[in-house]
């Protein structure tokens, strides 16, 4: 099997990860750094300890107390207590989003629906964000802001969707959020500089949808099985060569999906910590002196 690739960048957990592909999978769009060997830790006090953007890969925790955990990422063969555990975890997310099934079939059909239904989900986040002007530039636990997550995408569009589906050397567009490796981190005409308005990102993220939308309306079986038309030069991604048109447009899907869930999440952090900070506290009693109490 190919190894598991290594993040994209820094601030994002390991649900960045990329695996290997079968036909029609889908996956995410990530490359990295190497990993070092792997650590034991025996009778250590790990309470709280935060592991992020680590490849925990044949893993194995014997005797530990764990509560109050949180796994999140690429997860396959988990056993827990002799239980293997993804698949439960698996159903339970398709119960919760349907739209990851959709995401996966091999039907033209299934997919156009899920490219609308992904379009629809990020525009009632949007307004969302619209009503609390400023929160689409805040972040929680340094994970991306929503206008940064909304900028990544703009970046997965073009090199996932544009450069491996359609064939485009155009350059990309100028404020995508790309990967931190180099010599891609600011190639291929991003400009690290920017620093553009909700509106200006919203109106790149409509068009890009429709392009997407307008090309799924006209794509067959056959043109999906086929091999991704990726340009031969040294752009963004290179590993995506090999790969088929159906496995790189379940990365852009994916990615737009999974994007949402961390906006929206970090959403509700953010407007919980706002709840509380602005929740009344309640008023001492009343304490009564002698001359008040006849």
């Amino acid at each position: 099997m190919e190894a598991i690739a290594t993040l994209l960048r820094s601030s994002r957990s390991v649900r960045t990860w990329k695996k290997p592909h079968q036909a029609g999978e889908t996956g995410l769009s990530v490359l990295g750094p190497s990993m070092r060997s792997m650590k034991s830790y025996i009778d250590e006090d790990l309470h709280g300890a935060e592991f992020r953007e680590c490849d925990l890969t044949g893993a194995r925790l014997i005797g530990v107390v764990m509560q109050d955990a949180v796994i999140d990422g690429l997860i396959t063969n988990l056993v827990v207590n002799g239980v293997e555990v993804t698949e439960y975890v698996e159903a339970e997310l398709d119960r919760r989003h349907p739209v990851r099934v959709l995401i996966r079939s091999e039907d033209p059909a299934d997919l156009r629906e899920a490219s609308r239904q992904l379009h629809a989900g990020w525009a009632a986040t949007i307004e969302r964000i619209r009503r609390t002007p400023g929160i689409e530039r805040r972040s929680v636990n340094d994970e991306w802001s929503a206008v940064q997550t909304m900028r990544h995408l703009v970046f997965v569009h073009d090199s996932w969707f544009r450069r491996c589906c359609l064939g485009s050397t155009e350059l990309f567009t100028p404020m995508g959020i790309g990967t931190t490796v180099e010599p891609y981190r600011g190639a291929h005409g991003l400009d690290l500089s920017l620093d553009p308005a909700l509106d200006e990102i919203v109106s790149v993220r409509d068009a890009q949808a429709a392009e997407l939308e307008a090309w799924l309306d006209e794509v067959t079986a056959v043109q999906l099985a086929a091999r991704a038309p990726v340009p031969d030069d040294d752009v963004w991604p290179p590993y995506a060569r090999g790969r088929l048109v159906r496995q790189c447009l379940g990365t852009v899907l994916n990615e737009t999906f999974e994007h949402h869930g961390f906006c929206v999440r970090d959403l509700d952090l953010i407007e919980a910590q706002d709840a509380e900070y602005h929740e009344p506290r309640s008023a001492s009693p009343l304490r009564l002196g002698p001359a008040d109490a006849g």
